[in-house]
This record gives C-alpha cells, structure tokens and sequence, in this order.
C-alpha cells in the first residue's frame, strides 16, 4: 500500500516522486487526469514525424546549478537558445527589444542616441523592465519606452492576460525588459537547452523507479477515498480543491492550431510574436527547438483565453493584488488542512519556469518530507 499520494505527473509531481521513493524508501502513487506524464511539459511525435509541444514551447533555462544536475540525472540535452521575434508592420524585430532592436526600427541619427542614452542609464549587457524606463528623467529614453510600450508590450499582454501592464503585478511586467546590449537570446541563463530525447522521455525517467506507480487518466476525487491515511502532495488547482468555496481564483488559458508544411522552415526563428495584429500571440516552429531535419515543419500558433472549468486548462495564474488576497485566504485553509502538501504553479498560485517548479519541489521536499 503506497504511504504517499502525488497528484500530477508533471515536473513538480515527478520530482516529488523520485525523492520520496529515493531517498526515503517509500511507496509512491502519482495520478494524473490526463492520459500522459509530463504535464504541460508533454511532447510528442506528429504524424508527420515532427517532434511538437502540445501545450506550447518548453525551453530549458536555469543559473541553478542544483536544478541542472538534478535534470542532468535524467536527460541528455541539445544546446538551444531561444530567439524570438515579433512582427511590427511587417519588419521581424528582435525582443526583448536591444540596440539590434533599436537600429531597425529608427533612424540611423536616432538610433544612436538611444542607444548611447541607454548605455548611460543601464550597466551594458543589463536589463530595464520598459515601465520603469518609461519613468526616466531622460526625454529620449521616455521616447524609446513608450515606443516599446506601444508597439510590442502593450497589446501582446491584453492579449495574452485580457488585462493592461499596469493592472498586472511587476513579476510579470518585469520580464519584458529592454536590454542595453546586442545580445539577441531570449534567455540569459548559463544552462539553456532542450532535452534530447524530449520530456515526456524526461519526466518518464524521473518517474521509473520502483517503489513509484503511476496512475494516468485519473482523477483525485475519483481515488481520495481510497487512501485515508497517504500523506497526499497536490499538485492542482487550489481553488478547486477546496471546491472553489472562497470564489474561483482566476486563470488564462490557450489553445493551440498546429499546421504542417511542405518547407524546411516557415521562420527565421523559433518564435514570432504578433504584438498588434492577429488572434493569435505567436507562431512557434519547433524544429528550430529540437533541431530536426526534415522535408516538413510544424508549427503552432497560440490563442490565450480566459480559463474555463471543465472546458480548458488553467496554464497561468494571473498575479494581481486581488488574486494573491485571495490565494492567502485559500493558503489558510491549506495550512489547516491534515497531511496535504500543495504545490506546483497551481498548488501555489504562482508563475514558475520549469526550473523554478523543479527547484521548489527539492525545497518542499528538504525542508517539509525528508526528516518526517
């Protein structure tokens, strides 16, 4: 009879897993609802042999170096870093927007005293989120951000959030940086890659050991009753756990159109943003992220939407003062709550990388499972 009850097979859920069976010797059930591990990390081969993200483009970055060897365990990798371009008035421009940025768009004159007013402002290679430039004393720099603002910022998180910058915490405005340098990466991290084999492969791995069994198509509230005494890790919406008694904590969703054509590649990179035109945010071609040859590409174009129980999937937490109010009051009925640990993005509200969601669950496990 297993001592634990995981619920979720993704990054958090397996890794949670591993350690438990690993390091503590005990038995391990991890459910899933869904018909596959690796959450929405999930890969596949199409049909027509082309390696595809289903719930999007997952990149690999960390400056952790616990989390790379953790993952190192149980993948090899392909060196790729990510670069994205969004298209304003037809000119593919690189972002995060940087002096490369800077010199297509203006002209030459302008340009360059962008680019020197920046480099005043900002250490070179460093970063600014574009609301705070856009406070600058400097007039120019003002110009600049509210250029950014306008044309590659604004528009692509109404879109993407159904909300304004501004009505969105800085944890998520501060990600869309303007960066005083030519680097045209869309990560910094020393350890950026996909795994070789793909995820599913990954987190499969993580999750082959043998005091670990792994339930899929299954739903907790189907099987709860049948492990009274498991200390349960939940990995789900909080909200719903607690059937939304407090009010239904806010989600965005996507949904995604995947095409395949008859050329070696559609795009220049990995990613195209559409900042001010189109339904869709972005055009992802994911041979770019595997390195596949082939004849064929496949690619996904993304369309966000509010999240809907029972229709979509709940992929981002919206971080706003309003939200957090009201996770910190689900937060305490979780406290309150006998041998269940919430965790994972939607455990705990948050907006984790993969990195991110693989470095909290060693925390939870080192400080809340190891020693009890």
């Amino acid at each position: 009879m297993s001592k634990w009850l995981i619920v979720g097979a993704g990054l958090t859920g397996a890794t949670l897993a591993e350690r438990i069976a690993s390091v503590r010797g005990d038995e391990v059930l991890v459910i899933d609802r869904r018909d596959h591990v690796a959450g929405n990390t999930y890969d596949y081969t199409n049909d027509d042999g082309i390696v595809v993200h289903k719930y999007g483009p997952h990149i690999f970055h960390t400056n952790s170096d616990r989390v790379r060897r953790y993952v190192n365990r149980f993948s090899e990798w392909r060196p790729y870093e990510h670069k994205v371009k969004a298209v304003l008035d037809g000119t593919e421009v690189v972002v995060p927007f940087n002096f490369n940025s800077i010199e297509t768009v203006f002209p030459p004159g302008r340009a360059s005293r962008y680019i020197e007013q920046l480099t005043r402002l900002v250490p070179r290679g460093q970063s600014i989120p574009v609301l705070t430039l856009m406070q600058a004393d400097n007039a120019d720099l003002r110009s600049l951000a509210g250029f950014v603002y306008e044309n590659v910022f604004k528009n692509y998180t109404r879109k993407q959030w159904g909300l304004l910058p501004e009505e969105l915490s800085p944890s998520v405005t501060g990600r869309v940086p303007i960066r005083a340098s030519r680097d045209d990466r869309y990560f910094q991290d020393s350890f950026q890659g996909i795994p070789a084999h793909g995820y599913a492969t990954m987190v499969s791995r993580i999750l082959d050991h043998p005091r670990i069994r792994v339930a899929l198509g299954t739903k907790y509230e189907d099987v709860a009753g049948d492990f009274p005494t498991c200390r349960t890790i939940y990995s789900g919406a909080i909200d719903e756990f607690f059937s939304r008694r407090l009010g239904a904590l806010p989600y965005r969703s996507l949904s995604f159109r995947f095409e395949t054509l008859n050329l070696e590649h559609r795009q220049s990179v990995g990613q195209l943003n559409f900042p001010n035109t189109q339904d869709y945010t972005r055009i992802t071609e994911f041979k770019h992220l595997t390195g596949q040859s082939s004849p064929k590409t496949t690619v996904a174009y993304e369309y966000p939407s509010t999240y809907v129980p029972g229709e979509n999937e709940p992929y981002y937490p919206i971080p706003r003062d309003e939200t957090n109010a009201l996770y910190a009051r689900y937060r305490t009925l979780a406290d309150a709550t006998d041998r269940i640990t919430f965790c994972g993005r939607l455990g705990t509200y948050r907006y984790y990388n993969m990195d991110q969601a693989i470095g909290a669950a060693l925390v939870v496990f080192e400080k809340q499972i190891k020693g009890k």
